[in-house]
């Protein structure tokens, strides 16, 4: 079997700090190769992966402002299909771009899908329905108009990530600092229960940081720290007392909630988007709807057990379950292929 994994070139992979997409494609590429499959990882020039590397590209764009997004975008995702004839599929984690060229090659194309950015971007996925094959990540992701292959949970090296069984004495926030990640909120679950918080991630809208978020930033009860990459990532996630996702947006998967229970550490969320899914609540966190019930469950949090916090991970969203999940809708999309042609 001989793929080619189609991979953003926002950030590198794996990502320095932030880059959830390239985070996953890292991780499906590398175990792809540790059970033997011959992959081939289109990616930045700087990306590092034990499978055979092809780049165009030379740096991640939101790492060199100096790139033209479009050109560059452009170049990568034609040197993936001009070479289609070398592969038996292509796994394609670009979002709706690539789908446009999937009809000028007989080489099938599987596309996970991690979020709609818009409703905007739909008319793409809907052309390409039941020409291509989409792959949720998580069933609240679906949307009804497409037809999907499998629902697939994104996975981590669980070895990257350290049990602590005695709860933290901080609130975290991890993420992208915008709106619909929930900044504010968890600024304001912090002063209202006088928990110190952290905050780490990219800032992605500076209006909404420098407003709703710069003006608390005192160094004591509300830190920022930036992006903060993988060395630095489970002392991190897995010191806090909990993660704060208190989202206004509908969460495709939510890779941090993941990351945070790996290190046993409970999460208060919104039950939006793919919260439900992710979440047992009462027993690896709590669903929340407001700032005033996500303070009242903080200490019934300490009464949680952080072991079966991290077991219930282990269980769902480990790296050999996903590349499992993926090897099977492989050989299930190459069978109808091969049907389709025969027919």
């Amino acid at each position: 079997m001989r793929i080619a994994m189609l991979a953003p070139i926002a950030w590198r992979v794996p990502p320095r700090h932030y880059g959830p997409w390239e985070q996953v494609v890292w991780l499906l590429t590398e175990g792809l190769v540790e059970r033997g499959i011959d992959v081939t990882l289109f990616a930045t020039a700087d990306s590092q992966t034990r499978a055979r590397l092809v780049a165009v590209c030379p740096r991640p764009y939101e790492e060199d402002p100096t790139l033209d997004v479009k050109v560059w975008e452009c170049l990568h995702i034609s040197e993936v299909f001009e070479r289609a004839e070398a592969f038996d599929l292509i796994h394609n984690h670009f979002d709706f771009l690539p789908l446009t060229y999937s009809g000028l090659v007989r080489t099938p194309v599987v596309t996970t899908i991690h979020g709609f950015s818009s409703e905007r971007i739909l008319p793409v996925y809907r052309k390409y329905n039941g020409r291509t094959y989409y792959v949720a990540i998580s069933h609240a992701d679906r949307h009804p108009d497409l037809d999907y292959v499998a629902t697939i949970y994104h996975g981590l090296d669980l070895k990257a990530f350290t049990l602590r069984t005695e709860p933290g004495h901080y609130l975290l926030f991890f993420g992208r600092i915008h709106p619909d990640k929930g900044t504010r909120e968890a600024i304001e679950v912090a002063l209202q229960s006088g928990m110190p918080l952290k905050i780490a991630g990219i800032i992605q809208d500076r209006a909404y940081f420098e407003r709703e978020v710069a003006p608390f930033i005192d160094g004591v009860r509300v830190q920022y720290l930036g992006p903060v990459g993988p060395a630095e990532r489970d002392a991190l996630l897995g010191g806090a007392y909990a993660l704060l996702h208190l989202i206004n947006f509908d969460e495709p998967f939510g890779l941090s909630v993941v990351e945070a229970m790996a290190c046993g550490t409970p999460v208060i969320a919104r039950p939006r988007g793919s919260m439900p899914e992710i979440i047992r609540d009462g027993l690896t966190g709590m669903l929340v709807q407001t700032i005033s019930e996500a303070v009242a469950v903080l200490p019934r949090l300490a009464q949680l057990d952080r072991a079966k916090i991290r077991a219930y991970v282990e269980a769902r969203f480990s790296q050999e379950r996903m590349v499992e999940d993926y090897v099977r809708v492989y050989e299930k999309v190459l069978a109808q292929h091969r049907a389709l042609r025969a027919a």
